[in-house]
């Protein structure tokens, strides 16, 4: 397109005597875009984006990670930080430098004879599972990143200086560790984007939809993860804004609102500005800072949603003015908070109104707590510790039973004694969470916020499509393990591995989509044995019996086919590795 300004009078295009602009304008500016070019810029913009990623994750491989082991080889710090802290990144780095972004640049490059990238994705995207021990570990990552920042002058030192080199653009090695947890569901948002506009007929539909069923399983975990780290980025920056001085950067807060108010004064008509910090589990009744530099609020008063109370009052002078009473202070405010208030006090009453029994699934009254005697988790059926989820040993860390709630728990989880009614009042160990209840103290919200692995194996009693116990063994070195089994009913292509049918947490878990199955035996393998394996991943299973072998093939070859979109058990109920119950197999299991 192009402007001129004509100044001839006698111009036929213009007005007698007057300047005028004439626009000429191109008439493709005015045509509308054919399938075809929004198809072409989708996978152009997919392209585009794989190469920023590509830099980003070589940023974090060759630069951060490999500078850490470089220092960490010195013995500046124990090598182990920094796997802890970057995981299988060089793994992640290779995939998509050496195999995904190589095959989209020589797609794009011949896109007039094959205008397709579903075929590449279906190849390439089982790889993408990948991720899934990447952001389990990326909250770990964080913790670790933190305490040796803090711990280490010069492991902090590294990190300030490679983050103010250009290539980093003033951003965080943080937030350059977040790229891989949000360029999974990035890939399921383009290839949605992609099968819209895909004709029904077209010869790519079906290895693109195959693709999106792969990316978003994957893109769920990530989800979750990215939900989690912006809450913690959130939280670190709370933490600085109040002197690094109050103790909430931890995953079980999460932040909900946060605002100017103006704090009513309860002796004269007067207002003094303050600043309110609403968590799911608190409110931080804070003063402004006047300062230049540093922290920005000092904490005033710190008031727990345990019994607090909202109630708007009428004020002539002031409009939309609440009272916020709680056990440590009453406030009289305005703004518009108080429904945000009422919102959170309600969900945290609801989530401490119960107390989850861990045998049964069932919920005891707080107030029935410590008034009848509870039904005793077995020892063999659990192998950590149902509250602090650390594995139990002969030596350091035995196993010990709440004499409120039935809980296998360690002696680190179980300090306390109470007295309980239902036993005459007598003295009882009991643990950390019902002595806090029993005393009348807030429940701990430490492990409300739940990793991937922290499932219960219990909840997946008659919700299951099998469950049972196998030997289960990675590599061939390495000893069999008897593990109870698990392929959910709502993650039907995934399979969870326990310790025992009442763990708290899972081991591992397998995501099915995308591995080979084979029955091809071994002379060191056990009898009625069978192998899920997939690039370099291998895992050994054995069964009890041969029928029990088929049955777990039955389910696990449909499963790695992705086909089983619902996946209810059969004839209504779970499949377990006998003729019992999945309740009687935990309940019996030895």
């Amino acid at each position: 397109s192009r402007i001129t300004l004509c100044t001839d009078p006698k111009c036929a295009n213009c007005y007698p005597g007057t300047d005028n602009l004439t626009l000429y304008l191109d008439r493709s500016l005015f045509m509308e875009e054919t399938n075809e070019q929004k198809l072409f810029k989708i996978a152009s913009e997919l392209l585009q984006t794989e190469k920023a990623y590509v830099a980003r994750l070589n940023l974090l491989d060759q630069v951060f990670c490999a500078k850490l082991l470089e220092e960490a080889n010195k013995g500046t710090f124990p090598v182990d930080v920094v796997k802890n802290i970057f995981s299988n990144i060089t793994s992640i780095h290779a995939f998509h430098s050496q195999f995904l972004l190589p095959d989209l640049e020589k797609r794009m490059g011949e896109w007039a004879s094959t205008p397709r990238i579903g075929d590449i994705l279906q190849k390439l995207t089982p790889f993408l599972k990948m991720y899934a021990e990447y952001v389990k570990n990326f909250e770990k990552a964080m913790d670790v990143l933190k305490q040796w920042s803090d711990r280490s002058p010069h492991f902090k030192a590294i990190i300030m200086e490679i983050q103010s080199q250009d290539a980093c653009g003033n951003l965080t090695l943080q937030h350059h560790m977040l790229e891989p947890v949000q360029r999974i569901p990035r890939y399921e948002m383009l290839l949605k984007d992609y099968l819209k506009k895909l004709p029904p007929d077209d010869p790519d539909r079906r290895d693109a939809e195959k693709s999106l069923e792969i990316i978003a399983t994957a893109a769920t975990h990530s989800n979750s993860a990215i939900r989690k780290s912006e809450n913690l980025k959130k939280l670190m920056e709370i933490y600085e804004m109040l002197g690094e001085e109050e103790d909430i950067v931890n995953p079980s807060n999460e932040f909900i609102k946060e605002g100017h108010i103006l704090k009513l004064s309860p002796r004269s008509t007067s207002t003094m500005e303050r600043y309110l910090f609403l968590f799911n589990n608190m409110l931080l009744y804070c003063v402004p800072k006047f300062s230049l530099g540093g922290p920005k609020y000092t904490v005033r008063t710190r008031i727990g949603l345990d019994g607090m109370q909202v109630e708007e009052t009428v004020n002539d002078e002031h409009p939309h003015t609440f009272q916020v009473s709680g056990k440590e202070r009453a406030l009289d405010l305005q703004a518009r908070y108080a429904d945000a208030l009422r919102q959170t006090i309600e969900i945290f009453q609801q989530k401490n109104e119960t107390f989850k029994n861990a045998s049964k699934g069932e919920e005891v009254s707080v107030n029935e707590l410590g008034k009848r005697a509870p039904r005793w988790i077995r020892d063999n059926e659990v192998t950590m510790c149902m509250k602090c989820k650390e594995t139990f040993n002969a030596i350091t860390r035995r196993r010990h039973h709440c004499r409120a709630c039935g809980c296998v728990v360690c002696w680190k989880c179980s300090e306390n004694k109470v007295q309980l009614e239902y036993d005459g009042n007598k003295m009882n160990k009991v643990c950390n969470d019902c002595y806090r209840i029993l005393k009348g103290e807030m429940v701990s919200e430490e492990n409300k916020r739940k990793g991937i692995l922290e499932i219960e194996a219990g909840q997946f009693l008659g919700n299951s499509i099998i469950c049972g116990f196998l030997q289960y063994c990675e590599k061939p070195n390495k000893p069999w393990q008897r593990l109870w089994c698990v392929i959910p009913e709502k993650e039907c292509l995934v399979l969870y591995l326990y310790g025992a049918p009442q763990d708290v947490k899972a081991l591992c878990t397998i995501p099915l989509l995308g591995y080979a199955v084979e029955e091809s035996s071994r002379p060191s393998d056990l009898p009625y044995n069978f192998r899920l394996s997939q690039s370099k991943s291998v895992h050994n299973f054995a069964a009890d019996t041969e029928d029990i072998k088929q049955r777990w093939l039955r389910v696990i070859r449909v499963a790695v086919t992705g086909e089983m979109s619902e996946c209810p058990p059969q004839n209504g109920s779970s499949i377990t590795d006998n003729n019992n119950t999945a309740q009687e197999v935990a309940t019996d299991s030895t």
